[in-house]
């Protein structure tokens, strides 16, 4: 067993050094100034676990794991890449990097499916910062010590909590705005903790923002979002602070609420290593439920095997698969889209080649800005090839479980690629204003 005694030993890397790192995989010196040009817009922060301990530095730049956190030089137009290495090259003051950088930012959907405008409550006139409520019946929370995480993906959709610009940052340290806005709104059973990654925060932080909701009777479920268990699986084995932790996460069970782990795993090379294993038994033996997720992205999980071994694996380690998203609609989306015809047989065939313990899983999904949507499939109706999808959860709670039918389009990749078929609009159009719970209120 896995010495649970030890300091916690973490060492981050960031863009600084970027060029080091780079160096490793023989990178000329042009090469490693374009993958820093594209790091100026897109945040990078790794570790010393995912560098020394899942990368395979023989397979850079094809080795999943490196694609997952390092820039990539095409992952942005080559014309702004270019200009942004000729800032680089040519020493610019960092003012002009810092503009140039800023201007293709804000051509990348910063804050997709209405994340400010739709999502975020209000009591009166006060916005409730730090706080989304797109869903009756869940609230998410963005504890401002969690708001960056062990490393960062290259995919992530929240990649605008990470560029020091407070505009497009959520976060709230006020846990009592929460508690009471919770009060007012009987409807909220569950409470999601998100990031950036909650779990960066070490246990006495953790506690303060997790202590307040188990006095609250209506919540019936807590859920932490997190990528800890695969890029810094100590935190529940040898962290200084990882039996405190887990006794906060006995806490919570013992109060009578669920305490959902929803673990972030992109690939199956993040399960091998044994102290993950040894980190899952430990969640799970405070009673916690491990639920998996990952969106598909071209290059580094596009394949069935990928899913499918993932899967089985996690269920192996006790953890449910839970779901796969479709890279959302932000950042560098046209580098890493799958095609939904594409991710749904990907999906389906990975489905075939799993047993029923496993099929918890759903997906294809794309949380787009009326909800969870979910691609059930390529279908032949009336003549007509379609999609045949159904929302998983949605702003307009009417909705959910209900099929509607868009036509097949082989390039889509997301929602607002599609088009209605037999109707003249989909069923969610007329209902896309503000959600009641989350519009003025006294």
């Amino acid at each position: 067993m896995i010495s649970t005694q030890g300091t916690r030993g973490f060492r981050a890397y960031t863009a600084k050094h970027l060029d080091e790192l780079l160096g490793r995989a023989g990178f000329d010196g042009d090469t490693r100034l374009r993958v820093r040009a594209v790091a100026t817009v897109l945040p990078f922060r790794t570790n010393a676990y995912v560098v020394d301990e899942l990368i395979d530095w023989s397979s850079v730049p094809d080795d999943p794991i490196y694609r997952l956190v390092f820039p990539q030089e095409d992952m942005l137009p080559e014309e702004d890449v270019s200009h942004l290495a000729a800032l680089l090259r040519d020493d610019a003051p960092a003012p002009q990097l810092k503009a140039a950088a800023a201007q293709i930012r804000m051509r990348l959907n910063p804050h997709p499916a209405g994340q400010l405008e739709l999502n975020v409550p209000r009591v009166g006139l006060e916005t409730m910062e730090g706080m989304q409520h797109k869903y009756p019946e869940t609230v998410l929370f963005f504890p401002k010590q969690g708001q960056t995480c062990h490393a960062y993906c290259t995919y992530c959709f929240r990649w605008a909590q990470f560029i020091g610009e407070p505009d497009l940052k959520m976060a709230s340290d006020d846990i009592g705005r929460l508690t009471a806005y919770v009060a007012d709104h009987p409807e909220v059973t569950s409470i999601l903790l998100t990031g950036g990654d909650p779990m960066i925060m070490g246990e006495p932080v953790l506690r303060r923002y997790v202590e307040p909701l188990l006095k609250v009777d209506q919540i019936e479920s807590i859920r932490i979002g997190t990528k800890s268990l695969a890029y810094w699986p100590a935190r529940f084995v040898t962290d200084p602070d990882a039996d405190a932790t887990l006794e906060l996460f006995s806490e919570v069970v013992r109060s009578g609420k669920n305490l959902a782990f929803m673990a972030h795993f992109s690939h199956p090379r993040e399960l091998e290593s044994p102290i993950v294993e040894e980190a899952v038994r430990r969640i799970r033996d405070t009673g916690a439920v491990i639920r998996t997720q990952a969106p598909i992205i071209r290059s580094i999980n596009d394949s069935p095997k990928t899913w499918a071994d993932m899967w089985r694996r996690q269920s192996t380690l006790g953890m449910v698969p839970y779901y796969m998203f479709v890279e959302r609609d932000t950042g560098p989306q046209d580098y890493f889209a799958v095609p939904l015809t594409d991710a749904y047989e990907i999906f389906r065939d990975a489905y075939s080649q799993v047993s029923g313990v496993c099929r918890t899983v759903r997906g294809p999904s794309m949380s787009a800005t009326p909800g969870k949507v979910c691609v059930d499939g390529v279908v032949e109706i009336a003549g007509q090839r379609v999609f045949a999808l159904h929302f998983i959860q949605a702003r307009d709670p009417q909705l959910v479980g209900r099929p509607f039918f868009a036509h097949y389009d082989p390039e889509a990749v997301w929602l607002s690629d599609l088009k209605p078929a037999f109707a003249d609009r989909f069923p969610f159009e007329p209902a896309l204003e503000t959600p009641p719970f989350a519009r003025l209120s006294a």
